[in-house]
């Protein structure tokens, strides 16, 4: 009987089929969520993999998410996106879920640019609103990095100080007064799902601090700092709850919705952020 192949194993066997697929390898990579997959519109696209025919990768089964990992080049940079994620609420384990972010560092990805949908609790947000991750609450059920650490991939007690990039963030804040775009800044809570949020769950989250609250990113960039890659996150608002804020009944219908009308400002921005930062 074959022995059961450990996590660096599998990582490697889909790095292994990825590089023998695509070649050369960018350095920069994007996690497209809800709404915003329009981005790739925007890719020159050299080669395209169905997450289907990837080894050991989940499939996506959320509706708005395509799932295929795309490489190609976003302006003057060549990149790799994953059109579609995977998210816990599906059934996947936080293993599984940040599985795709593990073969990303594997294949020499540096820097991590993850977007999602978010419902709004900051009184000065508005629906369609883009918001720039600048710190995060952690309130999934399940750690990424529970069990097992391999010390090949990270610290079994990684610092959080700096979860998303210092760097990053000035240079979002700076292309956004260049082109006039109103960018809001806030801490974003990463909680289960799939229901959205109750009235009383709104306050909950703001009081702990949160500006917008979501059910994605937060596992990714967990894993993607364990492993020392830079992160840049961004959250459309499309939807809004919290402190003296009425909760309106939302479906993912709507939210996608939402998502959809904001993607032209979100995709610019995301495209000059990546074209103007400087790998380290």
């Amino acid at each position: 009987m074959e022995k059961e192949k450990n996590w660096l194993e599998l990582i490697g066997e889909t790095a292994t089929y990825i590089q023998q697929k695509v070649g050369e390898m960018p350095k920069t990579a994007i996690i497209l969520g809800t709404g915003l997959g329009e981005l790739v519109k925007h890719i020159d696209i050299k080669v395209a993999i169905p997450y289907a025919e990837i080894p050991n990768f989940p499939v996506s089964t959320v509706e708005g998410h395509s799932g295929r990992l795309i490489f190609g080049n976003l302006g003057n940079k060549y990149i790799m996106a994953m059109q579609g994620r995977f998210h816990y609420y599906e059934g996947y384990s936080m293993k599984e879920a940040t599985f795709p972010v593990r073969v990303m560092n594997k294949l020499g990805v540096k820097t991590l640019f993850v977007s999602n949908a978010a419902g709004g609790m900051n009184p000065e947000f508005r629906i369609g609103d883009l918001m720039i991750i600048t710190d995060h609450v952690n309130l999934f059920p399940e750690h990424p990095l529970r069990g097992k650490n391999y010390n090949e991939l990270g610290p079994r007690f990684p610092s959080m100080d700096e979860p998303y990039s210092h760097r990053l963030i000035a240079k979002a804040k700076e292309i956004a007064a260049q082109k006039g775009i109103r960018l809001m800044e806030g801490v974003y809570v990463g909680t289960q799902g799939p229901t959205f949020e109750t009235p009383a769950e709104y306050r909950y989250f703001s009081r702990l601090g949160g500006d917008a609250v979501g059910m994605s990113t937060v596992p990714e960039v967990i894993v993607a700092r364990h492993m020392d890659m830079e992160v840049f996150g961004m959250s459309v608002i499309t939807d809004l709850g919290g402190e003296g804020i009425e909760v309106v009944k939302v479906s993912h219908e709507e939210v996608q919705e939402a998502a959809a009308k904001a993607e032209p400002v979100m995709s610019m921005v995301m495209e000059e952020i990546i074209n103007q930062f400087q790998e380290l």
